[in-house]
């Protein structure tokens, strides 16, 4: 670890490497400065098993960070230093170090960490307003940044009809013989798939356009300061081109669900209005940049993104789980019914979310 540490440019000293949870994807660890005032970093190993083009998702986070940075400054923002990210570069000026031990290659980068700030994971109608005005800020000082300067750092992340093309391969296969156990749930992905497609069509007619979005919008990748107020969007990984739609249906499909996103009991799922109706507020105040038919689209946005997670779900059950991670046999199944079950709830309140 300390070759790992010594080929970034640090502003002074730091003490052991000290492991944090953070996320599900990197190995992160806190660098607590070893001089009294000094600076302290967030060191992560990078996981290019998720993440192929490690140069390219570092270029992003770069990319997008000085943009903020620059627009920052140009408003006249104070303490500037603790509302964006700040990577630290190695001494040879890459934004990562790759350190390679035989067949063993392994990726790491260094933030600044961001002192006296916290995070959450409660997800209350105060807090819900403030997540909502915080990303809403965040995609207005990228809206001016050409969605084409990114790279897509997991190819195809948010492209329904791609993940389709992925359940159709599965079911064509049934490589572990589950298919009989997902003829319902089948039947209501496929009927939904020409209106869950409809944004891909729009924008290949030039009606909607592609932005720069966060795609990982939950209200803990956002940090805090000591009185509340929203400091900075962290954990800019998934930072790439996408509909600014699906970013708002991402916080929704999670921070505005009554029930668990593998609840096995339906009866506990309901879109939480109060919630969604103060992300909204947040989020509208701060996106000013949105076109009329982005605005229109918000609602839709969050049905997509329930029905994206609900087709992923069940292509890795059919395909016999070698995605994500399951506790059970059925647990994918399970989750593909939590989310079709959310879908159905916020199809009920479609008229109620209409913004």
């Amino acid at each position: 670890m300390n070759d790992i540490i010594s080929q970034f440019v640090l502003a002074n000293a730091v003490q052991a490497p000290v492991p944090v949870k953070v996320g599900f994807i990197n190995d992160s660890f806190m660098l607590p400065s070893a001089v009294a005032g000094g600076k302290s970093y967030f060191l992560q190993r990078i996981n290019d098993n998720v993440f192929r083009d490690v140069e390219g998702l570092q270029r992003n986070i770069q990319i997008v960070t000085d943009h903020i940075r620059k627009k920052l400054q140009e408003t006249g923002e104070s303490d500037i230093e603790r509302k964006v990210l700040q990577l630290v570069p190695t001494h040879d000026g890459k934004l990562y170090y790759c350190k390679k031990d035989g067949a063993d290659v392994q990726y790491w980068r260094i933030y600044v960490h961001i002192d006296n700030s916290h995070s959450t994971d409660k997800v209350t109608p105060e807090s819900a307003e403030l997540a909502g005005e915080a990303f809403g800020r965040f995609q207005m000082l990228l809206s001016d940044l050409p969605f084409d300067s990114l790279t897509e750092s997991i190819p195809h992340f948010h492209d329904i009809p791609f993940r389709l093309q992925q359940l159709d391969e599965a079911i064509a296969k049934d490589a572990v013989g589950r298919l009989k156990d997902c003829t319902e749930l089948i039947e209501k992905i496929n009927v939904r798939r020409r209106e869950m497609c409809l944004a891909e069509g729009l924008f290949s007619e030039g009606k909607l356009v592609k932005r720069i979005n966060h795609c990982d919008t939950k209200v803990n990748n956002m940090l805090f300061d000591e009185s509340g107020k929203p400091l900075c969007i962290v954990d800019l990984d998934t930072v790439m081109p996408g509909f600014v739609f699906s970013d708002f249906g991402d916080f929704m499909r999670t921070g505005a669900n009554t029930g668990a996103e593998d609840d096995p009991n339906l009866d506990n799922i309901h879109v939480n209005m109060d919630v969604y109706r103060a992300y909204t507020r947040g989020y509208l105040r701060s996106a000013t940049f949105l076109t009329p038919i982005e605005r229109g689209f918000l609602p839709y946005g969050c049905r997509r993104m329930s029905y994206m997670q609900a087709v992923r779900f069940l292509t890795d059950y059919i395909n016999g789980d070698t995605y994500y991670k399951t506790d059970y046999a059925e647990h994918n199944l399970v989750r593909t019914r939590a989310q079709i079950r959310l879908l159905e709830e916020q199809e009920f309140k479609s008229a109620e979310m209409e913004i």
